[in-house]
């Protein structure tokens, strides 16, 4: 090969490569860049959904005994104390009984004085019968002296119940115990002095098993309607952050709580407590199951709460725009379709509430990476998973559940 003919080779190959250098760049020039994410998409998929109803309630004893006196006077001997097991009939604590005993020794003598008075009308009467027959007295003073004996009855009687009542004074400055319990207050101290002349004072409160206890609690009247007896329940206390513990729903009571316009109803759950790990008076945060599907087809929440802004429908728009303007007639129809039509106001009075409240319009990717709208019909949801009864929905497609601010740099 002569030099002329390597030299001809060269600037060929030089002119070849020139090209197609020049065609790369062009093309790449034209070719445009693979387009940023635009939604975040979680992919839907089947599993387990659990709705629940929340509240928060105090844990109390299931009985719970308020032991007052009906008598008033000084403690003498106080023989309970805080936190005591006691049984039925044991004695808490004694008052003075001085001024008890005095009463009783002055009603023992009036009850005396009476029967001796009626004794004294006895003899009367009897002499006055005799008298009556010979004429000494009239018949008005007999009358008399047997008025003197049912007076003298009458007078014994008064007697005998004022002794009954200062003896059952006397006992009740005893005070025992009505049920086997724990203390779990006492108000009094040794020396102190027991006033019962306007209301009973409370002395004890004493619950009667600490292995049973319930919950009570307040539930929203937006909850109450799947609320059922023997619902299960989970709670925790902040005395054991990292335990939660079983109850279950004994309760629903109809009478309702109003309070700045906002209405809730008690409810009471049975607690377990067979190790006395729980106290009276703890607060519990309660969440009762109301519903539990295993299995089914399911989106995020957040999913029914995105819509379309107006930027992102005037993007999706000059998209189509776009598509059609490069001839991809496929793609621009999938772009219009993407498109939500706006709003029109109907008249739903007619139609069902369950229809209205358990149906959503959410979003899907199609297969252009748009964003697609899919109405579809609900089951069970929480804060974090929403069961899909019915829709044009499956396995694995992606659901947007937010749009990516580009301006701050989101992925």
């Amino acid at each position: 090969m002569t030099l002329i003919t390597k030299k001809r080779s060269a600037i060929a190959v030089a002119i070849l490569i020139l090209g197609a250098g020049a065609w790369y760049y062009q093309h790449k020039q034209q070719t445009p860049k693979d387009e940023e994410p635009r939604f975040r998409t979680v992919a839907v998929d089947k599993g387990t959904i659990t709705q629940t109803v929340t509240a928060s309630g105090t844990l109390n004893p299931v009985a719970l005994i308020n032991v007052g006196s009906q008598v008033s006077g000084t403690v003498l001997e106080l023989k309970a104390d805080f936190n005591d097991r006691v049984k039925q009939g044991q004695v808490l604590l004694r008052l003075d009984p001085t001024i008890f005993n005095a009463q009783i020794k002055q009603s023992e003598a009036s009850l005396a004085s009476a029967e001796s008075s009626k004794r004294l009308a006895q003899a009367t009467l009897e002499r006055n019968q005799k008298l009556v027959t010979q004429n000494y007295i009239s018949a008005s003073a007999l009358d008399q002296a047997k008025r003197e004996v049912e007076v003298a009855d009458a007078n014994i009687q008064l007697a005998r119940a004022q002794l009954d009542r200062v003896r059952a004074d006397f006992n009740n400055s005893v005070i025992r115990s009505p049920i086997d319990g724990v203390i779990i207050k006492r108000t009094i101290d040794l020396g102190q002095t027991v006033a019962a002349s306007f209301q009973t004072p409370n002395l004890f409160q004493i619950a009667r098993d600490l292995t049973k206890m319930q919950i009570d609690t307040n539930v929203s009247e937006a909850d109450v309607g799947a609320l059922k007896e023997g619902q299960p329940a989970r709670f925790v206390v902040d005395a054991y952050p990292d335990r939660e513990f079983d109850a279950s729903l004994r309760q629903f009571r109809l009478a309702a709580n109003v309070q700045q316009n906002v209405v809730t109803y008690n409810v009471v759950l049975d607690v377990d407590n067979k190790d006395e790990l729980l106290k009276p008076g703890m607060t519990a945060q309660v969440r009762l199951v109301v519903g539990n599907r295993q299995n089914v087809l399911r989106i995020p929440t957040a999913a029914l709460r995105y819509k379309l802004s107006d930027e992102e429908i005037a993007r999706e728009a000059k998209k189509q725009k776009e598509l059609a303007k490069n001839g991809d007639k496929s793609a621009a129809a999938n772009a219009a379709a993407s498109i939500p039509p706006p709003d029109i106001d109907d008249d739903i009075g007619f139609r069902s509430k369950s229809d209205i409240t358990r149906s959503f319009k959410i979003y899907k990717l199609d297969d252009k990476n748009q964003a697609k709208p899919v109405d579809i019909k609900i089951g069970l949801s929480n804060f974090r998973f929403t069961e899909v009864l019915s829709g044009d929905l499956k396995l694995a497609d992606k659901v947007i559940t937010r749009a990516l601010d580009k301006s701050a740099g989101s992925q």
